[in-house]
């Protein structure tokens, strides 16, 4: 990741569409206090404007800018079954994780504190990235109330187990019987919808521009973009699927609801990096991204796949812009030996 990722911005451009640059609000200031009298308690001090949504020229609201869910990348997609319906982490876990961020950046200050020590420097925690304050949440599944994904259809049983088989060597002296065990993340293809959204250990970037009609979002690892019409035009046909599916916005209120379907089937999950349950082609994702202050925002995922999963659920968790943070390219396939080393390397032992 040594070279600055090209803005989203040239994809944008494709429909013509302005970009624009997020409009400031200045809030108003305080009327002076008038001076209290000896026997007159102190006033309150003036607590600070609420933040109010800002819009593009064109009206709508602004979410441009470049978002990470940093903070989450510990937090378990599935909540641990002892925590029971409980979403929200208590004083104690909220302490712990905070300890936590400070052993860490103390613990990378200190490597790269002695350049001339004989130590192996290695690069910080997470790659660089991490938590800059401790998530509230004890699962990124809020809804249902358990924060576990419901149970498989008998069909998305069957289509699981056809998938494990195919890739049940892959750790093993066996591994890489053929290149389809791979994963399409693994082969730097897609980490599909959810998989591009959901925080690892490092590349939690996105960023979203907008113009006129449309909104993009481009993410960080695997560079994948996506150019989310807002005009209430229909779905492409039911025959024409892909990795990332076919994205449809609109707004409410000052919420953007993206809702995708079309999505290739049998290959990537609702987990980390594409990965777990495979879904199926009737898959349907309905995000929502609502801004809840200048450098917050909360982002809300339904998932519902009827072949899949006997009902639906929600992922939900806050991202933010953090200062100085920018989204670098990722470099898959450039002098990536893994699939010809795995594939030559399995190729030796059937031989031998």
């Amino acid at each position: 990741m040594s070279h600055r990722m090209l803005s989203v911005m040239a994809i944008v451009s494709l429909t013509a569409a302005p970009i624009l640059a997020q409009s400031a609000q200045q809030a108003k200031a305080p009327a002076p206090a008038t001076k209290a009298s000896p026997q007159t308690a102190k006033a309150p001090a003036a607590k600070a404007p609420a933040w109010t949504q800002t819009k593009t020229p064109w009206g709508d609201p602004d979410l441009q800018g470049t978002w990470t869910s940093d903070d989450y990348i510990s937090v378990p997609l599935q909540r641990a079954a002892d925590a029971g319906t409980r979403l929200q982490r208590n004083e104690q876990e909220i302490a712990a994780a905070q300890q936590n961020i400070q052993n860490t950046a103390t613990r990378n200050s200190q490597e790269f504190a002695a350049p001339n020590a004989n130590i192996t420097v290695n690069p910080p925690g997470h790659w660089g990235e991490g938590p800059r304050r401790p998530a509230t949440q004890t699962s990124m599944i809020v809804v249902p109330e358990d924060g576990r994904m419901p149970t498989l259809t008998p069909e998305g049983q069957a289509r699981q187990a056809v998938r494990n088989a195919l890739v049940q060597n892959a750790g093993g002296a066996n591994a890489a019987a053929n290149w389809e065990a791979f994963s399409f993340y693994i082969r730097c293809i897609s980490r599909g919808l959810m998989g591009s959204t959901l925080p690892v250990i490092y590349g939690n970037g996105s960023q979203i521009v907008q113009g006129p009609g449309h909104v993009a979002i481009m993410y960080e690892m695997v560079h994948e973009a996506r150019i989310v019409p807002l005009d209430k035009s229909p779905h492409v046909g039911a025959n024409i699927l892909t990795y990332m599916g076919d994205a449809r916005g609109h707004w409410e209120g000052n919420t953007l609801v993206i809702e995708t379907t079309n999505f290739l089937p049998g290959r990537m999950g609702i987990g980390l990096n594409g990965g777990g349950t495979v879904t199926s082609e009737d898959l349907k994702i309905t995000e929502r991204f609502t801004r809840t202050g200048a450098t917050t925002m909360n982002y809300q995922a339904t998932i519902d796949d009827p072949k899949t999963f006997t009902k639906p659920f929600t992922i939900g968790f806050p991202i933010t812009r953090e200062p100085g943070y920018e989204i670098f390219e990722y470099a898959c396939h450039e002098g990536n030996s893994a699939m010809h080393n795995s594939l030559s390397g399995a190729r030796a032992l059937e031989r031998r």
